[in-house]
């Protein structure tokens, strides 16, 4: 998984990191490059507090209270305010408020919030 954001609350699995880029490789979690001890064990939930330029993962559910450039997860719901680019998911629900690009899911619903904005 990858975020790239503006330096917003980045909650994995109920603990919360800050920082500009975050990347999940494997079991632990990276941050602007730094290693956190933290160690993941199944399904990941990803909660974005604030504005984020994109998420990418393949498994695990994606929330944003905020507004996002871009949003993929091959597996798993996508719960977000206003998103400029596209939103895809393979199996999961979307719900987002406006969307700049396209909204692709191949195994579940899409709807749009109204005033456009997800809360965390």
């Amino acid at each position: 998984m990858i975020i790239r954001g503006n330096r917003g609350t980045i909650t994995i699995d109920g603990v919360a990191y800050t920082g500009d880029n975050v990347v999940i490789r494997g079991d632990k979690v990276v941050v602007d490059g730094r290693e956190q001890a933290q160690h993941l064990v199944g399904p990941i939930s990803v909660v974005v507090q604030g504005n984020v330029h994109s998420v990418e993962t393949s498994s695990g559910s994606i929330e944003v209270a905020g507004t996002a450039g871009s949003v993929d997860t091959m597996s798993g719901s996508v719960h977000c305010g206003n998103v400029l680019g596209g939103v895809e998911t393979m199996s999961g629900n979307v719900t987002c408020g406006q969307v700049g690009g396209s909204v692709k899911t191949m195994s579940g619903e899409i709807a749009q919030l109204k005033g456009g904005r997800a809360h965390a």
